[in-house]
């Protein structure tokens, strides 16, 4: 009897959450829809008739950010876990800053494009540079707002490590990762292309 019942601990044990399931579903689909995006931007651009321009250097920057955010995102969770409120706390305010950070270099990119006459609607390679950044820069914020979540957790609830936080912060540091890792393809794939 108690076999079985070890048995059966171990297997509910080693089963994925159905949080995390359901956001690796989430990222699945999403990675999919930016395969089908840079896939069509292959195709249209074989047909010709593309504009040829040099990406806005916040992008470039953006990678930068993107990679400190995680970082920092990634030691406030080990923080987190370890019961240390104090860094688990600056580095998650960290993470959200550079998260507004990105945003805001996204937008001045964009600007620094038309800025340069390269608009939406001046040519293909335009439209699929603002669609394919624009649909990323949706996703970040979504990521901005899963911190803006943890934060208030963070500052407005007794500093504690339960289950419950601990999942909650880390289906944020999952897609938050997952996003970064997502923006440092469309950089290459764009610089490639």
């Amino acid at each position: 009897m108690s076999v079985a019942t070890s048995d059966n601990n171990r297997s509910t044990s080693s089963r994925i959450h159905p949080m995390k399931f359901a956001l690796y579903i989430a990222c699945a689909s999403i990675v999919m829809m930016f395969t089908g995006f840079t896939s069509a931007f292959i195709v249209r651009q074989a047909a010709g008739n593309w504009l040829e321009f040099n990406l806005p250097v916040q992008f470039f920057y953006n990678t930068g950010v993107v990679v400190l955010s995680s970082l920092c995102l990634h030691a406030s969770f080990i923080f987190f876990k370890k019961g240390k409120e104090v860094p688990y706390k600056v580095l998650l305010v960290a993470t959200f800053l550079l998260g507004l950070l990105f945003l805001y270099w996204q937008y001045s990119g964009w600007m620094d494009m038309n800025s340069m006459g390269i608009y939406l609607e001046t040519n293909p390679s335009s439209s699929f540079i603002f669609v394919i950044s624009g649909v990323h820069a949706a996703h970040i914020l979504g990521g901005v707002t899963a911190l803006i979540i943890a934060l208030i957790h963070a500052f407005s609830l007794k500093f504690s490590v339960t289950p419950k936080r601990k999942l909650r912060l880390e289906l944020t540091l999952i897609y938050w990762h997952f996003v970064g890792i997502l923006w440092i393809y469309l950089l290459v794939f764009f610089v490639r292309a």
